[in-house]
């Protein structure tokens, strides 16, 4: 028992626990007033709903850590299979939320899939690209395939529309698809094609209501009773929380003023409540988690567990740097909520589930480590050596 404990990565234990434990109390004390104002909700509905997500995530987290990671790459085109009949489900039974057919209402919670396609189009990359690493620099071969895929996705999302979790979609997907070993002018092209749709695309769905985002975001001060009324009101936290902040339930921004206080704003919140040491202690976890993912991808001989350990990093640093973006003016709001931190059952059981997998990563270069044994990889063919402590080992490639 002791030397099963030994192989997990207790950063990764640690940091996402501590986040969602601390998220939830934050969310009670963003909501307590805004529930039952705004909402008819008692004052402690979203930190009773957030307890249970923890709790069922949780044990998400602990069971997918025991499953070996290389399980998922068998699952991949049932995970493509799932991706898409949800997605295109939404047409049909979604429910609209804030404008957008986001949703599944199972009754005890809101499903929102685009959630799940984050995790799930990581696995589906990683396994294709990992795969493919005989002939990556194959353009045609290797990666349009993938590509064409994700662009259906993409587009279904944008479709409902829901811009943010296609965005994040959509980066993290560029991030997997970089670092999979394709040629640096592939990569270029990638690019070049992407800005052309994005100009042309942009163009398309440029609405009045897009273009007040955009406009209060960069200019809030020109429309401070409209389009920068929110931004304003996130300022006003930011500023008014100083170094220690107002103390926990004392901040004034929530009752009312700031949008959604327990989603995509909780980091207003927070500022306000507990100042720039709780946003750089809330930062600071979310890094830990970022790096240590970054750390066991390049550790990991195994190409379908280092493209995995990038994708889920890149998931958890894409949605943080965004949510804050948000929050300090330097992004549209986009409705894309803090990791771990905010409100939502979707978001926080499919994060906790990522964690797991990445868990099981981080367990298994462990152990191999510590054991010496030979890391294997199927679907390579030259081999290569490297050293470690136990010795040098071999890895196909």
């Amino acid at each position: 028992m002791i030397r099963h404990l030994k192989t997990y990565d207790f950063s990764l234990l640690f940091a996402p626990i501590a986040l969602v434990a601390f998220g939830t109390i934050m969310i009670y004390s963003a909501s307590m007033v805004y529930g039952p104002i705004q909402l008819g909700v008692s004052s402690n509905h979203f930190f009773i709903k957030q307890l249970q997500w923890f709790v069922i995530g949780l044990f998400l987290m602990i069971t997918v850590s025991l499953i070996p990671y290389r399980h998922w790459k068998r699952l991949s085109k049932l995970v493509v299979l799932l991706m898409i009949l949800l997605l295109v489900g939404l047409f049909f039974f979604g429910n609209e939320v804030n404008n957008a057919v986001s949703w599944y209402n199972l009754g005890f919670m809101n499903f929102q899939p685009a959630e799940f396609v984050k995790v799930g189009l990581i696995i589906y990359l990683s396994s294709v690209f990992a795969k493919k690493q005989r002939y990556i620099t194959h353009f045609s071969k290797a990666v349009v395939p993938p590509l064409i895929l994700t662009m259906v996705i993409l587009g279904l999302i944008i479709r409902q529309p829901d811009i943010g979790s296609a965005a994040v979609i959509g980066l993290i997907a560029s991030l997997i698809i970089m670092s999979s070993g394709i040629r640096g002018k592939h990569i270029l092209f990638l690019v070049g094609v992407t800005a052309a749709i994005l100009v042309v695309g942009g163009s398309q769905m440029v609405t009045d209501e897009r273009l007040e985002r955009f406009s209060g975001a960069y200019q809030p001060f020109e429309s401070p009773d409209s389009d920068g009324y929110h931004l304003i009101q996130s300022y006003v936290a930011i500023g008014t929380g100083g170094l220690s902040g107002e103390g926990i339930g004392q901040g004034v921004q929530k009752l009312g003023y700031l949008p959604e206080p327990h989603t995509d704003f909780i980091m207003s919140v927070i500022a306000e409540e507990l100042g720039f040491i709780g946003v750089a202690i809330t930062v600071g976890l979310l890094g830990l988690i970022v790096l240590r993912g970054l750390y066991i991808s390049s550790k990991c001989r195994d190409a379908f567990g280092a493209l995995l350990a990038i994708g889920i990093s890149s998931m958890v640093a894409i949605q943080t740097m965004i949510n804050l973006g948000v929050m300090s003016g330097l992004l549209p709001i986009t409705g894309v909520t803090l990791p771990f931190v905010s409100y939502g059952g979707s978001s926080l059981i499919i994060l906790m589930f990522a964690i797991g997998i990445l868990n099981n990563i981080a367990r298994t270069v462990k152990a191999k480590e510590e054991e010496g044994e030979e890391y294997e990889v199927p679907e390579q063919t030259s081999t290569k050596r490297y050293r470690t402590n136990g010795g040098v080992r071999s890895w196909q490639n």
